[in-house]
């Protein structure tokens, strides 16, 4: 039985942290980016940090989920507002898709993950497949908030 690798970092704005960041690219297939739906300022911040990550030579054939997190809470924004505010529009040359989710109360993110692993390429080539909910082969997620 093989298993999904998932690094987990949190995404930091400082200046000097950034090429910290970069030892965590190489050889990553896929990007889990969260956005906080909820706070409509820092989706501007949110959206370069974002497009300045897809931007990295080591990550131009990785597949982007984005979770369109808080869910939850009043005036959020829905998916769809989250994609005008990120400009999700804009990436032409990759696979991703956008999931509302509440990470509190474990709303939308199976559903995404689920989705996100079976386009995220084995090593043959083909997509990965889930048996039995088991992410199967080991690959490198890069986790951004």
């Amino acid at each position: 039985m093989k298993h999904l690798f998932i690094q987990v970092g949190k995404q930091v704005s400082a200046p000097s942290t950034g090429p910290y960041w970069r030892c965590y690219f190489p050889n990553t297939q896929a990007i889990i980016y969260v956005a906080d739906s909820s706070d409509v300022d820092r989706l501007v911040i949110a959206k370069e940090e974002f497009h300045a990550i897809l931007e990295e030579e080591e990550l131009k054939g990785a597949v982007v989920l984005i979770f369109a997190n808080k869910q939850d809470l009043p005036g959020a924004l829905d998916d769809a507002a989250v994609t005008e505010a990120l400009e999700l529009h804009k990436i032409k040359n990759r696979q991703w898709a956008i999931f509302k989710t509440s990470a509190i109360k474990g709303e939308g993110l199976f559903e995404g993950l689920d989705c996100f692993v079976n386009d995220i390429p084995a090593d043959d080539g083909k997509p990965s497949k889930l048996s039995g909910g088991i992410m199967r082969t080991e690959k490198q997620l890069l986790l951004t908030t």
